[in-house]
């Protein structure tokens, strides 16, 4: 049977071990959402490996995960998702990356913020790459739930990667729960007892009416995330037709999560100064790809998590602003 570690303060929470991973020698540690989980499986790995290691980073990414490497004292070697591969890298770019002293490989598919998805190709290669060379692979899979074609695969699913991936995932997508701050990870037993230990005297535990919710979440009818999803697949045709309808747009259609990520270099303007405008003069609010750090400069992301209504609005007043600019 798998052996289980939960890091809360409620005996039930092993139920929703069972439902969410079924793992061999396997662990599943419970924590105050994704990012306690991030700094938890980071910090862990600092006692194992030596100091000043470097982490490799699949870029553009969201502004924790780039932030991470620098709390632990790492180095961050960022690798660009390409747009002309649907937001997934070139495993050339990756293998280049690698050094010697890299010990950490950061993925996160479903991906935010493009909505690019890594294949089981993909996953596979890396899972290769990561045995090659001795790398322990953390992945963010919040949006797993979150797709529109194909089901996204788990770096943890292929060879040799039982016993050298942390997988996060949490509630807060796939049940509605942002703000309620409960997330999981399936680490591997080499890591537990510094994991535990980390993330019990940093967090010690979610509030139990948060996990008797998420309980009930895991237990009862699953149709409502269908539903959610398939909203969230019109409402992203509609944005993602509406923008490469507007001079100087350009985006990929996302397979997973719920952000578009168009590339706006077209328009000549700073990304930054574009989100600004559209907030300022069209009420409309984005957020500047240069966020997500060097890879995202020249682009905007914009949330599907409103109504249709409001995105028909929404693209037309970005259609606006923009006819002003040209």
């Amino acid at each position: 049977p798998a052996a289980v570690y939960v890091i809360v303060g409620y005996a039930s929470i092993f139920i929703m071990s069972i439902v969410l991973h079924e793992i061999a020698h396997g662990y599943v540690a419970f924590s105050c959402g994704d990012p306690t989980a991030y700094h938890a499986g980071r910090l862990t790995l600092n006692p194992i490996k030596h100091i000043d290691p470097f982490m490799t980073v699949l870029m553009p990414v969201m502004c924790l995960m780039a932030g991470l490497p620098m709390f632990g004292g790492a180095k961050a070697v960022p690798v660009p998702l390409r747009e002309e591969l649907d937001y997934r890298l070139d495993m050339d770019d990756l293998r280049a990356a690698i050094t010697p002293r890299t010990k950490l490989l950061m993925l996160n598919s479903p991906h935010n913020p493009s909505g690019g998805i890594l294949t089981t190709e993909d996953l596979s290669a890396i899972a290769e790459i990561a045995r090659e060379h001795d790398l322990v692979v953390l992945s963010d899979e919040t949006y797993e739930e979150i797709y529109y074609d194909a089901c996204p695969r788990s770096i943890i699913e292929f060879p040799g990667m039982r016993d050298r991936a942390i997988v996060l995932s949490g509630f807060s997508k796939t049940y509605c729960m942002t703000g309620w701050r409960l997330g999981y990870a399936v680490v591997p037993p080499s890591l537990v007892d510094a994991f535990v230990r980390l993330t019990s005297n940093s967090v010690t535990c979610s509030a139990t009416f948060i996990q008797r919710a998420a309980i009930r979440a895991l237990q009862g009818p699953q149709d409502s995330v269908q539903s959610m999803v398939e909203e969230f697949r019109r409402r992203r045709d509609l944005l993602v037709d509406g923008l490469n309808r507007i001079p100087g747009f350009r985006c990929h259609r996302p397979e997973g999560a719920f952000y578009a990520f168009p590339n706006v270099t077209g328009l000549g303007i700073d990304d930054v100064e574009l989100a600004r405008l559209l907030l300022e003069e069209a009420g409309v609010a984005t957020l500047a790809g240069s966020v997500f750090g060097e890879q995202g400069k020249g682009h905007l992301r914009l949330a599907y998590t409103t109504s249709l209504p409001n995105i028909a609005k929404a693209l037309e007043r970005i259609g606006d602003v923009v006819s002003r600019i040209s």
